[in-house]
């Protein structure tokens, strides 16, 4: 069959007049798809903008560009009012064709840094003022299996504290961690499993530290289900760090924190799929989350 390219793109909106900023960054999961022919147009990019206009074309803040073709390399540029910058070329590419990865753009005060698998790869200065920059796309030669956006601790971003795409929903023997800090004075934190389109949630979990419950839940047609709060014990205190495993099974997810199991949660959303969405918010600090 033929490859048709891919595209994707995502848009935000703070709630304060700024957009980006320093200790933001972006997980991604991907992989490289191989093309049938291996011609110029054997690539992909990653693009951080200030909005998604064509004509004229908008101010591209990152231009991150992996290209297999002759000499393999990675490119980063940067557009601005209608011109390019000077190419910084990388001729050191850590993409194999067919082979899935991770890549993490972070943003710091003074650029943005990129890393692949784990490694740092490179850096790139702004050009373009962060608090302009509010729209992420990913084209090309690409399949995604994730896409992430994570907020530094003092973002302006509502109470969210990550969200993720989970570009072909949920499907047994998947996992998900999730790695932080629980906030010094906390009241509660919120992980939501949902579907976009349809705002239903199949998996809502929600611990509250002052009553030491930890609350799971449905939220389906406009309505909640029924709790379940049964526990073996609170596995969360002020200030202490964290990782929660969520494992999806055909019937059921499974949860432990800190590598000790805690209970069971029956799939009341049967079609798994449809879970395209995960979002995380309240009394905690993030350092990693990760969808395998």
């Amino acid at each position: 069959s033929h490859f048709k390219p891919l595209t994707v793109m995502i848009f935000w909106n703070p709630v304060e007049p700024e957009s980006t900023r320093p200790g933001d960054s972006f997980p991604l999961h991907l992989a490289v798809n191989p093309p049938l022919v291996c011609d110029a147009f054997c690539r992909f990019q990653i693009d951080l903008s200030s909005g998604c206009s064509t004509k004229p074309p908008s101010d591209v803040a990152l231009h991150f560009s992996p290209r297999f073709k002759g000499s393999p390399c990675v490119v980063c540029n940067s557009l601005l009012h209608e011109s390019w910058g000077k190419e910084e070329a990388l001729y050191q590419l850590p993409y194999r064709c067919g082979a899935p990865f991770e890549t993490v753009i972070l943003v710091h005060n003074d650029g943005f840094k990129v890393a692949v698998n784990g490694a740092h790869l490179l850096e790139f200065k702004h050009k373009i003022p962060l608090s302009r920059v509010d729209t992420f796309s990913i084209s090309g030669k690409v399949s995604v299996h994730t896409i992430g956006y994570i907020p530094n601790s003092v973002s302006v971003f509502s109470h969210i504290l990550c969200f993720i795409f989970i570009l072909r929903g949920l499907s047994p023997g998947q996992h998900i961690t999730i790695k932080g800090r629980v906030s010094m004075y906390p009241h509660s934190f919120t992980v939501n499993l949902r579907n976009g389109r349809t705002e239903n949630i199949a998996l809502h979990l929600n611990p509250r530290m002052k009553s030491g419950v930890f609350i799971r839940n449905t939220y389906l047609s406009e309505a909640w289900g029924q709790e379940e709060r049964e526990l073996p014990f609170f596995p969360f205190s002020s200030g202490d760090y964290f990782e929660i495993l969520i494992l999806c099974q055909p019937h059921q997810f499974k949860l432990a924190v800190n590598g000790s199991h805690l209970f069971e949660f029956r799939h009341r959303m049967q079609d798994l799929s449809s879970i395209d969405q995960l979002e995380i918010m309240g009394d905690l600090e993030l350092t990693d989350v990760n969808l395998w």
